[in-house]
């Protein structure tokens, strides 16, 4: 108990007072991760939005593929990212091995199956027979699909949260990929890491706290925005 009420102390001192390495290493995670969740945004939504409108021959598998990524691991995830930026590595070339560009890399791959499959629930519950109201009235198929996206904001910001929860919290990849440097690419979490294996368990404590914090603020916003836009 005293380690932990330590730890709580060493939090809000290093806040209180702005440590420049924990500032460093926050901003970094935010940035890094906050990338990332943009990212699979982009591709989730997208990829999501497919998938819940359009038939094809083996749509189940694909479905399936992607519920299955919603679990990926992110050791596994950050093994492959690392084969491929590996310097005799396909990606070698561009050298983003032990880079924070390496980190987002990881953590959009890991994030994208959460929002793709998120995205793809939300709209498969919309009632069908909304699609064709939608397109009767003369929308295109892309006002149509952003109409969809509208209707069904409230769980597609259940998608951002959980694909940010996801990756601000990840340390597997984020390790892998990024090497932990110093000043560079070291992240809240792969910090708490360090500061564990070296015994500084009130540090490590303390940077736990900031993580956890931080991750309840970005959530507490966008819970807030959901709830706000919740039909009354």
């Amino acid at each position: 108990m005293d380690l932990i009420f330590e730890g709580i102390i060493k939090a809000f001192w290093l806040l209180v007072t702005f440590d420049p390495e924990v500032m460093s290493i926050m901003f970094l995670s935010l940035k890094i991760s906050g990338s990332a969740t943009l990212v699979s945004l982009f591709i989730g939504l997208s990829a999501g939005s497919a998938l819940a409108l359009t038939q094809f021959p083996g749509k189940k598998i694909v479905v399936g593929a992607v519920n299955t990524g919603m679990g990926l691991p992110p050791v596994v995830v950050g093994l492959f990212v690392s084969i491929f930026l590996w310097r005799s590595g396909p990606l070698g070339f561009l050298e983003l091995l032990y880079t924070p560009t390496a980190i987002i890399i990881a953590q959009s791959i890991i994030a994208t199956p959460i929002v793709t499959g998120i995205t793809l629930a939300s709209l498969q519950q919309l009632p069908k027979k909304m699609r064709l109201q939608i397109l009767a009235l003369g929308a295109s198929r892309a006002q149509m699909v952003w109409m969809l996206v509208k209707e069904a904001k409230l769980p597609l910001l259940a998608a951002v949260m959980a694909g940010f929860g996801g990756v601000i919290s990840e340390i597997g990849a984020s390790i892998m990929v990024g090497g932990n440097i110093k000043g560079y690419s070291r992240v809240l979490t792969t910090a708490t890491v360090m500061e564990t294996s070296k015994g500084n368990f009130d540090i490590a404590i303390a940077l736990s706290i900031i993580l956890l914090f931080l991750a309840y603020l970005i959530n507490l916003v966008l819970t807030y925005v959901q709830q706000r836009e919740r039909p009354r």
